[in-house]
């Protein structure tokens, strides 16, 4: 009998767990990405719904801090540092919260961002960015919650909170030219020292022009600033190149000069691998 029980238990629990019932959510999850200029903006938030209710300044009342949605935070990332009413918001994640009046908006972008609702304790220093915005009135009704990114340009755009007949629209503005000048000048100005490196490395790793290979790590070296010590790990793979190339006389040479970089730096390592590859090397 008790077999029977248990096995009739057993039954109803692995039931209960596979028929969990699933519903819609009154306030549905929201994820934005949008890219603006050369800066990636995340919007992440939920989206409730008027049904027949008057939402600002009663659902929403005027003079107290909002969540600015539904249910846990809604919040932007921005992956650079963004300019919003001339005051600079560092790149990363904050919540969103508002403070609506009648006529006028305060936007306030949060450091804390695991706050379900309002924070419990509101912390002033947590605002990194506090912006005053006039409300606009639409001639459409707005029936769910929104967040947008508009109004784009390779420099700007706007995070525009509608619902209901409301909207507010902060504008925010991105180091495009910046980003761009500073990507346009490095390519211009040609190849690292560590592009080369790189190179002679990959071709020696995957058997490929072991000349080229050559080249490049010669290139590499002499880009060296001047009064600075060539780096031993560049000499390293100088020294594996000739080598491979059969010319271990000069491999023995170069992997020496490593050797006392990496013996001045006491990187044991290189001073191991070194020592043995001349030793190596000098067998006849």
């Amino acid at each position: 009998m008790k077999k029977i029980i248990f096995f009739i238990v057993a039954v109803i629990a692995n039931f209960t767990i596979e028929a969990q019932v699933k519903t819609p959510q009154p306030s549905p999850k929201s994820t934005l990405n949008q890219t603006v200029g050369l800066t990636e903006v995340v919007v992440e938030y939920s989206r409730p719904s008027a049904k027949g209710r008057v939402v600002f300044g009663d659902l929403v009342p005027f003079g107290k801090i909002w969540r600015t949605g539904a249910n846990a935070n809604s919040t932007v990332s921005f992956s650079d540092d963004v300019t919003i009413g001339g005051k600079t918001l560092k790149k990363g994640k904050y919540a969103i919260y508002t403070l609506p009046k009648a006529d006028v908006w305060e936007v306030d972008f949060y450091s804390t961002t695991d706050n379900w609702g309002t924070p419990e304790n509101w912390d002033e220093n947590k605002v990194a960015v506090s912006v005053m915005v006039d409300p606009i009135m639409l001639g459409n009704n707005v029936e769910t919650f929104t967040i947008a990114v508009n109004n784009i340009t390779n420099d700007s755009a706007t995070l525009d909170i509608s619902w209901e007949k409301t909207m507010v629209s902060v504008k925010f503005e991105v180091p495009s030219h910046k980003m761009a000048m500073a990507s346009i000048e490095k390519v211009l100005a040609g190849p690292t020292a560590g592009d080369y490196f790189s190179s002679a490395q990959y071709l020696l790793q995957s058997n490929g022009d072991l000349n080229k290979a050559l080249e490049y790590i010669n290139k590499a070296v002499a880009m060296t600033k001047p009064g600075t010590d060539v780096p031993f790990w560049y000499l390293r793979q100088k020294s594996l190149i000739q080598a491979k190339l059969g010319d271990k006389t000069g491999a023995i040479e170069t992997a020496k000069l490593s050797l006392a970089g990496a013996t001045k730096e006491k990187n044991d390592d290189y001073v191991k691998m070194n020592n043995d590859s001349i030793k190596e090397w000098s067998k006849k």
